[in-house]
């Protein structure tokens, strides 16, 4: 596991941040090499909106004032969705996504969720897998039809 700079810090996202996290979650998603075309079509599907980042729990790492990356933990307990979870790209593999996960996990407890799902980029999925979710199905994508991603789980009380 990479040891994330004492630097790097979590916060609540801010209202006036959604448009630069909707520009960060495709550009994080392009580092996978995803065409123009299909970034296109998960814009929509990857676009946070001001008035829902509360709701959402939508939680920012930042280093020196530079957003490094942004995840959301969705829904009611018991169960609920790690919805998002992006990274600059610039700034994969220096731990920001687990450090990212273990706060949702962490939160996710607090809150008294026993199970969280992710619809997972399969680019992602061995991420999520060392994070210690499991495979569970697939689901349809909400952006390309016929597309399907792995359906994940994993227990806030276990990561």
């Amino acid at each position: 596991m990479t040891a994330v700079p004492p630097s790097v810090r979590l916060r609540p996202a801010r209202q006036e941040e959604a448009e630069a996290l909707s520009r960060l979650a495709l550009r994080s998603k392009g580092h996978w090499g995803y065409d123009q075309a299909f970034l296109d079509a998960c814009a929509d599907e990857l676009r946070m909106e001001p008035d829902t980042l509360a709701a959402r729990r939508a939680t920012v790492a930042e280093e020196d004032g530079t957003l490094l990356g942004f995840t959301t933990l969705e829904g009611e307990a018991p169960q609920g969705e790690l919805g998002m979870l992006f990274v600059e790209p610039a700034a994969i593999g220096r731990g920001v996504g687990g450090l990212l996960f273990r706060h949702v996990l962490d939160r996710g407890r607090e809150l008294g969720f026993d199970l969280l799902t992710i619809a997972a980029d399969p680019h992602a999925e061995q991420f999520y897998l060392a994070m210690g979710a499991v495979r569970v199905g697939e689901v349809p994508s909400g952006s390309i039809p016929g597309r399907v991603l792995p359906l994940m789980e994993v227990r806030p009380g276990r990561g």
